[in-house]
C-alpha cells in the first residue's frame, strides 16, 4: 500500500497566526497516512505585522525589525515604557520632566512625529497636535504582551507618518487572571490587573491599570514637585463565526493628569516653577470582521482614535486657559492572497477622516484615501523578496505614489543578509494647515531610505547577532518661523550603523548589548538635529540562582552628548545610568520583585532645564493564575 507523504508548506508564503488565533493557516507538518506529525512550532515572537500590515514571519522580511515579548516587558519592571524600548538598536527619547511628561522617540534620528504608533491595530496619532504624533508619556505598559518595532521608511504599508518608522504595541491576551501592584520612590504607586475568559477561538480579554506619583519637578531647578497621574482600561475579543470567519474588536482608554512648569508672570520669559497641569483623556478602537481561507485572508474594520487636551493654571481660576480635540476615523481593508507556493499578494485599502479644533481655532477636518499592493516571493529560509507601491489621495495637497521593496537571503547557520529600500512621507497636520500660522498650500513631508545588514537567529533566541548600516534623507520638512507660520523648506540626513548581540550563556545568564551610532543633521544649516544624541549603548544581563529561583539582573544605558535646540548653542552632556533588579517566586502563583533605578546617582539631562529622577527604588508583587 503506498503511503501519502505531505509536507505543508503554508507558512513559506501564508501569514502565520499565533496561537490564539481561531485558525493557524502557518502550521508546518508532515502527514504519514492518517498521523500529522509537527516539524517546527511558530512562535508569536517571531511573527509581525509592521513589515506589510499583515501576519509574517519576521525572517521573510528584509526590514530591520525587532520584537519584545511580554516576558521581556514584565522582567524590565516599572510604569516607564522609555527602559524597555532602550533596549532596542536605533532608539533614543527625550523627557520634559518625570513620569507622565511629554515624551519624544527618535528613530534613526527620525522626528518622534514621524513614526507610526498602533495600539491593538489603531494608529494613535493626535490630530490636534501641532505636529500629531504620539505623546509616550501617556503609555504605560501594564495590559501590553508585544511590542514591534520597524526602522526605517515604510509608507507602502503604512501611509502617512511612517518615516522614521512603526511601532506596534499589542495587549495581553494570554493569561486568565493576572495582578501586580509596586510602591517607591516620589510616592509613586502603579496597579495593573487584566483576566481572560473564553477559548483560543471565542475571547474576551480585560485589562487595567492605575498610577499615582508625586513626581518630581519639571523645572530641573524646582522645588515643587510636579506629579502624575492615569487609570486606564482596556480590552480585546474576538467571536469565531465559522472556522473562516470571526468577528474582532478592541478598546482603550486613559485618563492622565500631569503637572508642569513654564514661564511665570510678570515677564513670561522665565522658566520656573509654576501651578499648572495639564489632563489628557485618549480613546481608542476598532471593530471589524477576519476571514481566513486557504489561500485568501482578508480583514476589515472600522477604527476610531480621539485625543483631548485642557491646560489649566490655577493662578488664573479653575476653568482651563486652553484645550484641543482631535479624532481620526478610519476605514480599513486589508488581505493576502497566495498566488502559488511561494508567491503571495499583500493588499490594503483604507479612507481616513480627521479633524480638530482648540480654544482658538474652529473645527477642520480633512480626508486621506490610499490603496497599496506588494508582491512577495517567499522561500522559507532562503530567497524572499517584497516589492510594493501606494498611492495616497488628500483632499488638500492631492495624489502621492510611494514605493518600497526590501529583501533577505539565508546563507546556512541561521545566516542572513537583508537589505531594504524604503520610501516615507508625512502629511501635514491640521493644525499646520489651519491652526495658528497654517499654511494650506502645504506638500508631505518625504523621505527615502536605505539599510543593509546581516543576521543570525533573533533577538529572543539562544543566540542573536544583528549588524546593520542605515541612511534616511529627508526633504520637504515643514518649519515654523514668525510671523510667517508654517512652510516647506527643510532637509535631513540620518546615517549610521547599529550592532545587537544577545545570548544565552547558560540555561540560567542571558545577556545582551546594543549600539546605536547615528549622525543626524539639518541639510540646509549643516547642524546636529536637536536631542540626537550621536552613541548610545544598552548592556543587560539576567541570572537565575539556584537559590529558591531568585532572578537578579540589570541594564545599564550609556548615551553621549547632543544639542538640546537645532542652533546647537546649549549642550547636553551625555550620561549612563545603571538599573539593578531582582524577583523572587513565592509559589506557583506570586513572585516579589524590586529595582534600584540610577544606581550611582548620576546627574542627566534629556531635555535642557528640565528635571530628571536622581537614585529611586521601587518594590512589589504580582500574581498570575
Amino acid at each position: 500500500m503506498k503511503k501519502l507523504i505531505c509536507v505543508s508548506m503554508s507558512c513559506l508564503a501564508a501569514v502565520p497566526a499565533a496561537a490564539q488565533e481561531f485558525r493557524d493557516p502557518c502550521s508546518t507538518t508532515i502527514c504519514a497516512g492518517d498521523v500529522i506529525l509537527p516539524v517546527r512550532r511558530i512562535n508569536d515572537d517571531e511573527i509581525t505585522v509592521v513589515a506589510t500590515g499583515n501576519r509574517q514571519l519576521i525572517e521573510q522580511s528584509g526590514q530591520s525589525i525587532s520584537v519584545i515579548t511580554a516576558r521581556e516587558i514584565v522582567k524590565v519592571q516599572g510604569p516607564d515604557i522609555t527602559r524597555v524600548l532602550e533596549r532596542l538598536p536605533g532608539v533614543t527619547l527625550s523627557r520634559n520632566g518625570g513620569l507622565g511628561s511629554t515624551t519624544s522617540l527618535f528613530v534613526r534620528g527620525a522626528n518622534s512625529e514621524q513614526l507610526v504608533v498602533l495600539i491593538d491595530g489603531v494608529r494613535m496619532e493626535d490630530a490636534a497636535a501641532p505636529s500629531g504624533g504620539f505623546d509616550l508619556g501617556t503609555l504605560l505598559p501594564g495590559g501590553i504582551g508585544k511590542i514591534e518595532l520597524l526602522r526605517g521608511s515604510n509608507s507602502v504599508a503604512w501611509g502617512s507618518d511612517a518615516i522614521g518608522g512603526v511601532l506596534a504595541l499589542t495587549s495581553d491576551t494570554t493569561a486568565r487572571l493576572r495582578a501586580s501592584a509596586e510602591y517607591g520612590a516620589h510616592d509613586t504607586l502603579t496597579t495593573s490587573a487584566g483576566a481572560r475568559l473564553g477559548t483560543d477561538a471565542t475571547f474576551l480579554a480585560l485589562n487595567g491599570g492605575y498610577v499615582h506619583s508625586h513626581g518630581i519637578s519639571a523645572f530641573a531647578g524646582g522645588t515643587e514637585p510636579d506629579g502624575f497621574r492615569q487609570w486606564n482600561v482596556g480590552g480585546s475579543g474576538r467571536v469565531a463565526v465559522t472556522n473562516d470567519v470571526a468577528l474582532v474588536a478592541t478598546g482603550r482608554y486613559a485618563d492622565s493628569r500631569v503637572d508642569f512648569d513654564g514661564y511665570p508672570a510678570p515677564t513670561y520669559t522665565i522658566f520656573a516653577d509654576t501651578p499648572e497641569y495639564q489632563t489628557t483623556r485618549q480613546g481608542s478602537g476598532r471593530a471589524g470582521i477576519d476571514y481566513r481561507g486557504n489561500a485568501l485572508r482578508l480583514a476589515a474594520g472600522l477604527a476610531l482614535s480621539d485625543t483631548r487636551r485642557s491646560y489649566f493654571d490655577p493662578t488664573y481660576g479653575t476653568a482651563s486657559n486652553f484645550d484641543t480635540a482631535g479624532r481620526s476615523v478610519r476605514a480599513d481593508l486589508t488581505g493576502r492572497y497566495d498566488l502559488g507556493p511561494n508567491l503571495s499578494l499583500d493588499f490594503g485599502g483604507d479612507s481616513e477622516w480627521t479633524r480638530f479644533s482648540t480654544t482658538y481655532n474652529a473645527r477642520s477636518t480633512a480626508r486621506l484615501t490610499s490603496g497599496h499592493l506588494l508582491l512577495g516571493l517567499h522561500q522559507g529560509r532562503g530567497l524572499n523578496l517584497t516589492a510594493g507601491a501606494r498611492i495616497d489621495d488628500h483632499d488638500r495637497f492631492g495624489t502621492h505614489w510611494t514605493f518600497g521593496a526590501d529583501g533577505a537571503v539565508g546563507i546556512g547557520g541561521n545566516w542572513r543578509l537583508r537589505a531594504s529600500w524604503g520610501q516615507g512621507f508625512k502629511a501635514p497636520t491640521l493644525y499646520q494647515l489651519y491652526g495658528y500660522g497654517g499654511n494650506a498650500k502645504l506638500r508631505p513631508e518625504t523621505s527615502e531610505s536605505f539599510d543593509v545588514g546581516i543576521e543570525h537567529g533573533d533577538r529572543n533566541g539562544p543566540l542573536h547577532f544583528a549588524l546593520t548600516a542605515f541612511r534616511r534623507d529627508s526633504r520637504q520638512l515643514i518649519s515654523y518661523l514668525w510671523p510667517s507660520g508654517y512652510y516647506n523648506t527643510g532637509r535631513a540626513r540620518a546615517e549610521g550603523v547599529e550592532l545587537e548581540l544577545g545570548a544565552q550563556i547558560s540555561p540560567r545568564l542571558t545577556a545582551g548589548a546594543v549600539y546605536t551610532y547615528v549622525k543626524a543633521t539639518d541639510r540646509d544649516t549643516g547642524t546636529e538635529l536637536a536631542r540626537r544624541p550621536h552613541n548610545a549603548v544598552t548592556l543587560s544581563a539576567d541570572w537565575t540562582t539556584p537559590l529558591a529561583g531568585l532572578a537578579l539582573g540589570g541594564d545599564l544605558r550609556m548615551v553621549s552628548d547632543s544639542y538640546d535646540l537645532p542652533g546647537n548653542i546649549t549642550r547636553l552632556d551625555g550620561y549612563a545610568l545603571a538599573t539593578l533588579r531582582a524577583s523572587l517566586p513565592v509559589g506557583d502563583r506570586f513572585e516579589l520583585f524590586a529595582r534600584i533605578e540610577n544606581l550611582t546617582n548620576a546627574r542627566y539631562a534629556t531635555a535642557a532645564d528640565y528635571g530628571t529622577y536622581r537614585r529611586s527604588a521601587y518594590a512589589g508583587v504580582r500574581a498570575r493564575w
